[in-house]
């Protein structure tokens, strides 16, 4: 029972209750403008929050942390594409042509950067490590995304779209994030003493991401665009891509000496890929019909991750609580 409890936590079983909403009642036309500017202010929010809640000290010591943003992206944009490779003989025999490259593609997103950090927060990790990385990584995906999948598919990138998804970055992520650091004077006593609390704008913000995907996915036709029989399939391959990137990353976290809490951002911070990147990148690399298909994986991916990583969290979370409880009474 306490397994089961740990596998169904209360955040999961929201995730679990977003999901089977956007499948019934997706949000579409006006609802969905709507919900995408929900998301977005949430997201800003989130980043509002983090960049008050830290320190510039903080900030300086996580950008500074080399060794563990070089593992981050080399896990993100080379240990993900050799994977993919490497799974050909096995996945292209079950999922066909379009559908790998759909697998192709989604190793050669990066990483996210919201959910990422999020995570990283509810699982105690580096935090400004974690937000130095993946917003690192985003905007290296930019440029590094075109080019492996290039290298990989021989597709080439259109560059109207690299500018414009720079200024989202910006405007969504990281100006907001400016600007609670720049207010950190006024709200840091408020920060501190409400931690507790701001813990649901993390979640909150990765149950309205969840929704406004999955229900673009399913009016999309996500249940309609695979029969069944392949849809399962598909979802074990996106189930064993993640397996073996979380335990490459947590095995080398600890195999090169990083400390519990650099892991951490490590897990979450290259083990992840974009929807948020990887839905409009598709619109510009892939051509008709064979968006869908490109899409399809990731879209899975985007869930299984999130769902996973909500138990990884929850899980280091409190290994943390207990050894700060240990440490208590010693």
């Amino acid at each position: 029972m306490a397994h089961l409890r740990l596998l169904f936590d209360n955040f999961t079983l929201a995730l679990l209750g977003v999901i089977a909403l956007a499948s019934l009642l997706p949000c579409s036309g006006s609802g969905a403008v709507l919900f995408e500017w929900l998301t977005r202010l949430a997201i800003a929010l989130l980043f509002f929050f983090h960049g008050a809640r830290l320190s510039r000290a903080a900030i300086i010591a996580g950008a500074g942390h080399w060794r563990l943003h070089l593992l981050v992206f080399a896990c993100t944009f080379a240990l993900f594409p050799l994977l993919g490779l490497a799974l050909r003989p096995l996945l292209a025999p079950w999922l066909g042509a379009e559908l790998y490259v759909g697998i192709l593609y989604l190793c050669a997103l990066p990483g996210t950067v919201q959910s990422a950090i999020a995570f990283t927060a509810m699982a105690r990790g580096n935090l400004p490590a974690a937000v130095c990385s993946a917003s690192a990584s985003s905007i290296l995906g930019i440029f590094l995304t075109p080019l492996l999948v290039s290298l990989l598919l021989g597709a080439e990138a259109g560059s109207g779209s690299t500018l414009e998804a720079i200024g989202r970055i910006l405007v969504q992520l990281l100006l907001p994030f400016l600007a609670g650091h720049l207010a950190r004077p006024w709200l840091a006593d408020w920060v501190d003493r409400y931690k507790a609390w701001l813990k649901y704008v993390d979640q909150g913000s990765i149950l309205l991401v969840v929704y406004t995907a999955f229900s673009a996915a399913v009016i999309g036709g996500l249940w309609r665009a695979v029969p069944v029989p392949t849809l399962v399939l598909l979802t074990l391959a996106c189930c064993l891509l993640l397996a073996i990137a979380l335990l490459a990353t947590t095995w080398l976290s600890r195999r090169l000496g990083f400390a519990v809490e650099d892991e951490i951002a490590i897990v979450f911070c290259g083990s992840k890929k974009s929807l948020a990147t990887g839905a409009p990148m598709a619109q510009v690399l892939f051509a008709g019909g064979a968006v869908g298909a490109a899409l399809l994986p990731l879209m899975l991916f985007h869930q299984i991750q999130l769902m996973v990583c909500a138990v990884l969290a929850q899980r280091y979370a409190r290994r943390a609580a207990a050894d700060e409880g240990r440490a208590a009474l010693s």
